[in-house]
């Protein structure tokens, strides 16, 4: 089968025949109708992780079971599912703790699974390498959805959906009213602005380096777009009666852009920070503004969410209408085009390119 795969940071990933265990006890077989391309696996790619290698990259995803094994009741062969790229383990204190997201056997960039071509060791990202044809994976590590949600939508659901629409309703818990900030659109950022309009929130001021984002930003739901010029705090004060917003929301994870969510925000407001950054990005921030300005400043893993419990509220949203995903998707591709969508992406170009292998 074929999969695109990574062989070192700095190298364009390419496409490689692979070959994948067959399911073990509770593991499933899924072929992938839809992958998206997430800026978490061009940090795979550029050196902002230090994953191993090679690599199968991919992490957000939906298919088809095709393949069960012993002991798998959770899903059946024929079944819809979306890939969950964080299945917690519901034993470790943070899954008894209502905190599944921060599950202590999570958080590895990748996982040993299967062989190259000429019989060398493999990983896949995050246990899925989901930008394959194929993929073999634990059975907690699927979410059933219904069989009528197109698989480019489901797909987004796993992770830019989950992640931005958790940040907004479930870390920050935004409230009808709010001013809010959204600072990087791509397939987060835009899915934290459409979240930000459902909850009510007026202004939401979407803010990116690329004038092209204006227009996506404004279908997503933004009232107002913001070029990140330098000038970002002062313009969002302008807009909110010198105050500035009461929430921003950064998914960027550049230490720039997070002093800029930080400046953006009025005193006893909170940023909430989504993007992954590196390790030796470092935010220098006042001890005397931190006191002063009674600000709040966390981070948002996998939007504070549980994605057994949220995605399939979500998924039944896309299928009633309530939520329309369309914007997000500017390209859609082949497996072969797909080293191409991560050198889009590098640009800050579009928002989501959906991969059908």
């Amino acid at each position: 089968m074929r999969a695109l795969v990574a062989r070192g940071a700095g190298e364009a990933p390419r496409v490689e025949e692979i070959e994948l265990p067959a399911p073990r006890p509770d593991e499933v077989r899924v072929e992938i109708r839809a992958a998206g391309v997430c800026h978490s696996d061009l940090s795979m790619v550029d050196g902002t992780l230090a994953p191993p290698y090679p690599l199968v990259l991919g992490h957000e995803a939906a298919g088809v079971v095709v393949e069960v094994g012993a002991g798998v009741g959770r899903v059946a062969v024929g079944d819809h599912v979306v890939l969950n790229w964080a299945p917690p383990c519901r034993r470790c204190w943070h899954c008894t703790h209502d905190e599944p997201w921060l599950c202590a056997d999570n958080g590895s960039p990748a996982t040993a699974r299967g062989r190259t071509a000429d019989g060398g060791p493999l990983h896949v990202t995050l246990g899925l390498g989901a930008l394959a044809e194929q993929v073999v994976v634990p059975q907690h590590a699927v979410v059933p959805v219904p069989a009528g949600l197109p698989f480019e939508v489901a797909a987004l659901l796993g992770c830019a959906v989950l992640t931005g629409f958790g940040a907004v309703h479930r870390t920050a818990a935004v409230a009808p009213g709010d001013a809010v900030a959204v600072i990087g659109l791509g397939g987060v950022g835009l899915s934290a602005v459409a979240a930000a309009r459902a909850a009510g929130a007026d202004p939401v001021l979407a803010v990116d380096v690329s004038p092209a984002k204006a227009d996506l930003a404004l279908a997503a739901g933004a009232t107002r777009f913001l070029p990140a010029d330098g000038t970002v705090s002062r313009a969002v004060r302008a807009l909110t009666d010198g105050r500035g917003v009461d929430h921003a929301v950064e998914c960027v994870g550049r230490a720039a852009t997070i002093q800029d969510a930080w400046r953006a925000t009025r005193r006893g407001g909170q940023v909430t920070v989504v993007g992954m950054g590196a390790r030796d990005e470092l935010v220098s921030l006042s001890a005397l503004d931190i006191f002063h300005s009674a600000r709040t400043l966390r981070s948002s893993v996998y939007g504070s969410s549980d994605p057994d419990r949220d995605l399939p509220g979500l998924a039944h949203a896309v299928l009633d209408g309530s939520l329309d995903l369309t914007p997000l998707i500017t390209d859609r591709v082949g497996l072969d085009e797909a080293p191409a969508a991560f050198e889009r992406m590098a640009r800050g170009e579009g928002a989501r390119t959906v991969v059908r292998p």
